[in-house]
């Protein structure tokens, strides 16, 4: 399997940042770094939205698990998406402890929020999309958000199955469905791509394939916004750009890293320092850096911190 080691780089990154997940407050997210070597993996759970333990992942690059594990328990390409769905119920639906935080939650919203949740956090995309699966819609992804879901989803199927874009785009709408979950999850598909193929700059590459292209029009406006911030500090670009999960900002501040920083590990710990929904933003720049720099740029410190890593390492050709 030659590109494993992309949705080993997304996997890696996202564990790196979970502990320090949604912390939007830049006082107190100084206040927990201060003085640390490392400020990734942190024992101490930070998110103050939930917790698990270090070395697990965020939902985000989970789903994109539950597809690697769906890939590799499909024995034919049409049974992938019908296999996927029912997974999806298994992962994240009725008895999982996705859903038994989400019943928490739930109880939270009556009492002022005091700490983090014990367990994982559902998102509002894999939410509508369990109810879209057992009402038997066509088209089954969350329609209120535009979080980067999709692209997570799409990661594992797009480097280890196939690149056809209708068959990407229906991955994405799986679990989020609208145009900007589309569009933007199929950017960073390609941007990736063109630094696994070796350009010496993906992104500039990106905007000279796609000038034209009516589909990518306001992603490559955008991307050039993020050029031009390029010398500027990240954690004040970011806070022009957007911290929150939602796409463009999202997609924009993980770009403005991949442009201003030279290798995985800054990449990461940078992105961390800019707070917000940074481990959703780790995911796209993890697998970037793994395809730019290949396999060893990730840490391999990194690699053995993180829970899920080993199961992706057994899929390896040495």
């Amino acid at each position: 399997m030659d590109n494993l080691h992309i949705f080993l780089g997304a996997t890696v990154a996202d564990a790196a940042t979970r502990p320090l997940h949604w912390v939007y407050d830049p006082k107190k997210l100084k206040k927990y770094i201060k003085g640390k070597k490392e400020i990734v993996f942190l024992k101490k759970n930070r998110s103050p939205f939930y917790n698990i333990k270090t070395g697990n992942v965020s939902g985000y690059n989970d789903v994109g698990q539950v597809m690697f594990k769906t890939l590799f328990s499909s024995k034919k390409k049409s049974d992938i998406l019908k296999k996927f769905k029912n997974n999806i119920i298994k992962h994240f639906g009725p008895g999982s402890d996705y859903w038994k935080s989400l019943k928490q939650r739930q109880k939270y919203k009556k009492i002022k929020w005091k700490k983090p949740l014990n367990g994982p956090w559902i998102h509002q995309n894999f939410i509508e999309t369990i109810k879209n699966i057992k009402a038997k819609k066509s088209i089954t992804g969350g329609t209120k958000v535009n979080e980067s879901d999709g692209f997570c989803a799409a990661l594992p199927y797009y480097f280890l199955v196939s690149k056809k874009e209708k068959e990407v785009k229906k991955v994405i709408r799986t679990v989020a469905n609208s145009k900007i979950n589309e569009v933007y999850g199929l950017a960073r598909l390609k941007i990736i791509d063109l630094a696994n193929k070796g350009e010496k700059n993906p992104v500039l590459k990106f905007i000279k394939i796609n000038n034209k292209n009516r589909y990518f029009k306001e992603v490559i406006i955008n991307i050039k916004k993020v050029l031009r911030l390029k010398r500027q500090n990240h954690i004040s670009s970011v806070k022009k750009l957007g911290k929150a999960c939602s796409d463009p900002g999202n997609f924009l501040s993980a770009t403005h890293s991949i442009i201003s920083t030279s290798n995985y590990k800054l990449a990461i710990i940078k992105t961390i320092k800019a707070g917000g929904c940074n481990a959703s933003r780790c995911n796209y720049i993890g697998a970037y850096f793994a395809a730019f720099k290949g396999f060893k740029n990730i840490p391999s410190q990194w690699v053995k911190k993180t829970i899920p890593a080993k199961k992706i390492l057994s899929y390896r050709v040495p």
